[in-house]
């Protein structure tokens, strides 16, 4: 069955082109390691909520953007598998060497799903 990835991050909206060269360095590793698709979303329809919402989730500041994003795995093992390479591959640090000035990781929220529709 597959799995899916998701993430929101806090993007400095002057940073749109860079994070977009970082997720699609990002994208080539993914799909190596076994990915079989990948979607970034860049929010233009994000309204702040009044108890929760995206912007409160990852603490928006107001030169920032929400990203939300996915990958599809074939299997949570083939999701994991990848994730344990970020310690031991150097081409993870080499997809983002400038992140910490386009987006927080520290801010990022980020879950594992198995799909229970897909049309």
């Amino acid at each position: 069955m597959t799995y899916i990835q998701g993430f929101l991050a806090p993007v400095k909206t002057a940073k749109k082109a860079d994070y977009k060269e970082i997720a699609e360095r990002s994208w080539a590793l993914f799909k190596e390691y076994g990915a079989l698709s990948c979607s970034e979303g860049w929010g233009i329809d994000v309204p702040d909520g009044e108890v929760t919402s995206f912007p409160m989730a990852v603490k928006k500041e107001p030169d920032e953007t929400v990203v939300f994003s996915w990958i599809i795995w074939p299997d949570k093992a083939t999701a994991d598998a990848c994730m344990a390479t970020m310690e031991s591959d150097p081409r993870w640090e080499e997809t983002m060497p400038n992140a910490g000035e386009v987006f927080s990781l520290k801010r990022m929220v980020f879950g594992g799903f198995e799909p229970l529709i897909q049309y």
